[in-house]
């Protein structure tokens, strides 16, 4: 069975990428090819001409068509052939598929599923992207060559910090804090409050008060892939359960997008968003340029798990640490096998 969720939205791309050039990605398994039509709406379609499947994208762009670049049959932005150059008629299966796509923060979305169910679901909410109090940078991406399930189980794990993210991430407690975990309808959050700590190096210069920290790490996944890892940091006896918000309250959010590429490959997508500073240029290169070697740490870590899983020859164990994920991977086998069962349609 696939381990992929076709009804969901997905990051196809940086939204700034995709412009009048045929750009050809490969999500899901699939090749898809993306551009933009001449008033700058987006499209993507199966990335195969019916007759030889030559990918289009080795064609051209004609207004807001494509023209194959084997015999030139030239295709609508719905699929649908509408010229077929070495002859009057048109051939009636010379048709390719078309994906729901859609522009929002930044990013450009592709749903893989039933276009149908595009129609109702919505994308993830991020409910004050465009609060003049918070700053949010602009997407960044990066190629991971590992299965996408293993980044989600990292994006469950707050433990790894202490490990994988000595330098930046890593604090007092990170280690051996217990975790709190949840379930939702949306999926799972993994968080804790780590009490009266320094805060760790990559925060240090951006809260707003001197002293020890009482620190939140709130990691959740939403199905199929899309991560929420929120930093709350107080000063030290006003976190907690009770939480008590004041001007001192530092929030950092970043959301992650996992889109599979296939079963070995996936794209990471991201962005930071802070509820302080927003207009402060030299904070938004510093966070930016941590984030990224956070995630290249991760990179290089994940790489290597799916190497060593995918070719494993002894036993693996677990730890109590992967409650998180392991709930995660069960809701989302669940969907996928309701989905299977379910009838398709697609487009055209």
């Amino acid at each position: 069975m696939s381990t992929f969720l076709k009804n969901a939205w997905y990051v196809a791309a940086l939204s700034p990428d995709v412009g009048r050039m045929l750009k050809p990605v490969r999500l899901l398994s699939e090749s898809i090819v993306l551009y933009r039509t001449l008033d700058g709406q987006p499209v993507a379609l199966e990335d195969a001409c019916p007759h030889r499947k030559l990918p289009l994208s080795m064609g051209r762009l004609k207004g807001d068509a494509v023209e194959c670049g084997y015999h030139g049959l030239t295709f609508d932005c719905a699929g649908t052939c509408i010229d077929a150059a070495t002859q009057t008629r048109i051939p009636p299966l010379a048709q390719v598929r078309s994906y729901p796509v859609r522009d929002q923060y930044g990013l450009l979305w592709i749903w893989m599923g039933d276009p149908d169910r595009a129609l109702t679901t919505p994308i993830i909410d991020i409910p004050t992207y465009n609060n003049p109090n918070w700053h949010i940078t602009q997407g960044e991406s990066m190629q991971v060559d590992c299965h996408y399930l293993w980044l989600v189980d990292n994006l469950l794990d707050p433990s790894h910090v202490a490990w994988v993210h000595r330098s930046s991430f890593a604090g007092a407690g990170t280690d051996n804090t217990p975790l709190e975990l949840t379930v939702t309808p949306q999926g799972v959050v993994s968080s804790r409050w780590l009490l009266n700590q320094p805060p760790p190096p990559f925060y240090a210069p951006l809260v707003k008060f001197k002293g020890n920290a009482d620190r939140l790490q709130h990691y959740e996944v939403q199905y199929p892939s899309l991560a929420v890892n929120m930093g709350i940091y107080t000063p030290a006896g006003q976190g907690g359960p009770n939480m008590q918000e004041g001007p001192d309250t530092y929030r950092m959010i970043s959301y992650n997008f996992l889109t599979p590429i296939d079963e070995d490959h996936s794209q990471y997508f991201w962005l930071q968003h802070r509820n302080t500073d927003p207009q402060d240029q030299d904070i938004t290169e510093r966070n930016a340029k941590g984030a990224r070697m956070a995630f290249e740490e991760d990179r290089l870590i994940l790489e290597a798990v799916h190497q060593g899983m995918k070719n494993k020859t002894t036993p693996t164990t677990g730890l109590l640490l992967d409650m998180a994920a392991n709930r995660f991977r069960k809701g989302l086998a669940e969907l996928i096998a309701l989905e299977a069962a379910a009838p398709q349609t697609t487009r055209p």
